[in-house]
Formats: structure tokens, C-alpha cells, sequence
């Protein structure tokens, strides 16, 4: 019994001399939205400011909130393109964007298209146009990995099957 109060006492003392090291998780793919911009104008081109992409549950966009920036989850702007990444969008947005015309212009009311979304933006005078891409980025890239595992399988296990049949067929011969 003492060696096993000895054993004890020393792996409680180990817990205690060890260092503790931090542990970081993620979740996992998160959803994202690219927008991609066109110009409908004539004259000089405009490049983006800023922008503000906001997010609803409802089909008119009465609730309307912009999308809180957590973590990794944001909507930001480059000159030409804007990207959203989030833990999870509402089903409908609007987008509101800030030109170097000194213009702001809205958008719309769109729809989420998908887990990776992509979107074309037309740029008119006094508004914006958005329009979903349609493109292989709909599927979340798990669903793709989950649909070959399948595929694998089944192939697998009709190879097995076959395998088993053909061996009793030449064993009853």
C-alpha cells in the first residue's frame, strides 16, 4: 500500500512541476461572402472607402444591424472587393458602401447564397446592384470531403463483395 501512496503522491507532485501550456481551439470552417465590384459608370472610377454590410432576419430588412466584428468574424474592403467572414450570417443583407466619388451608396436586398459565398456588385449611380455567382463554393468544403469518404466506401465494400463472391463461386467448383 505504500508504494502505491508514494506513486500518488509523486504524480501529484509531477501535475504541480509541470508547466502548464496554453490550449487553442478553432470551430472549424467558418461561412464567408466575397464581393466582387463593376463600375455602370462613365467617367472616372470610383474605389471603395468603406463599407458596412449589414444583416436581417427579415425579408424587408426592417431589423436591419450591421455585422459585429468577433474574433475573426468581419466585413472589410480592399480598393475593389469587400469580404465577410462570420460564425454564421442572418438569411438576408443589405450592403452599404462609402466611394471616393463621396458618394454611399446601398444596396439591394440579397439573399445568403450559399457557405462560401461570391457576389458581383454593380456599381450604378445611385445604388448598388448584388448578384449571386453561382459557382462549386456553394458546398461547405466538408460536405465535398464527406461525399468522397462515401464514394470510398461503397467502393470499397462492392470490391469486398466481390471478392466474397468470386471465392465461394470457385470453391463450389
Amino acid at each position: 500500500m505504500t508504494k502505491f501512496r508514494i506513486f500518488l503522491l509523486l504524480f501529484i507532485l509531477m501535475q504541480f512541476l509541470l508547466p502548464a501550456q496554453l490550449v487553442l481551439a478553432d470551430t472549424g470552417p467558418k461561412p464567408t461572402m466575397e464581393f466582387a465590384f463593376q463600375q455602370e459608370l462613365t467617367g472616372d472610377l470610383v474605389m471603395i472607402v468603406s463599407g458596412i454590410l449589414y444583416e436581417c432576419d427579415q425579408p424587408d430588412c426592417s431589423d436591419a444591424a450591421p455585422l459585429e466584428e468577433l474574433g475573426p468574424q468581419r466585413f472589410y474592403c480592399e480598393l475593389e472587393s469587400c469580404r465577410a467572414l462570420a460564425y454564421g450570417f442572418a438569411p438576408y443583407h443589405r450592403l452599404e458602401i462609402e466611394f471616393s466619388d463621396g458618394v454611399t451608396r446601398e444596396s439591394n436586398i440579397f439573399e445568403t447564397a450559399g457557405f462560401d459565398s461570391k457576389y458581383t456588385v454593380t456599381i450604378q449611380p445611385h445604388d448598388l446592384l448584388v448578384e449571386a455567382q453561382l459557382s462549386l463554393g456553394v458546398l461547405p468544403p466538408m460536405f465535398l470531403i464527406v461525399i468522397a469518404c462515401v464514394c470510398i466506401l461503397a467502393a470499397g465494400a462492392a470490391l469486398i463483395g466481390l471478392i466474397i463472391f468470386l471465392v465461394r463461386r470457385s470453391r463450389k467448383q
